[in-house]
């Protein structure tokens, strides 16, 4: 398995803040295991009344620290960072490195969050992001490309 990893040439890597985009969301979501799923409210209400914590949206300030964090833990571990974008609920990264997809997210997330909690206006909240992350692997250098754009350009301004 593990060298089904080295043949990817990068990974487009996506995490929400938590709280807002639960399972049953009206844009629809994603399962682990099912994929793509329709917006079900009686599960998005469900989901919203067992949240622990209030909803967490990044500042402009807080977008900024998740950019240099993310491009300062790819140059620190040797990944080659094609693209990176923090909005208010969601952060997409498009990289490529050595590791599994999922190590590579989870310690993105824990150095974004680090920085959060250091910047000079701390984030400080319970949990910042929802668990785990959605990992589409690129095979190709058109697939590569096609993320990066999509990161780049495709994202509305929020």
């Amino acid at each position: 398995m593990e060298n089904y990893y080295h043949e990817l040439v990068g990974v487009m890597i996506t995490w929400t803040t938590y709280g807002t985009w639960l399972p049953g969301d009206q844009r629809g979501w994603r399962s682990k295991i099912q994929g793509n799923q329709l917006p079900d409210p009686e599960l998005h209400l469900q989901c919203a009344e067992k949240m622990k914590f209030a909803p967490v949206s990044l500042s402009i300030a807080d977008r900024a620290t998740v950019h240099a964090a993310c491009r300062n833990h790819c140059s620190h571990r040797g990944w080659e960072l094609h693209a990176v974008n923090a909005r208010t609920k969601h952060v997409h990264v498009v990289v490529s490195g050595y590791e599994k997809p999922q190590i590579i997210r989870d310690q993105l997330k824990a150095n974004c969050t680090n920085a959060l909690r250091q910047q000079i206006t701390p984030l400080n909240v319970e949990r910042t992001w929802t668990r785990g992350g959605d990992c589409q692997y690129l095979f190709t250098e058109e697939d590569l490309e096609h993320a990066v754009r999509y990161v780049l350009e495709a994202q509305d301004g929020s």
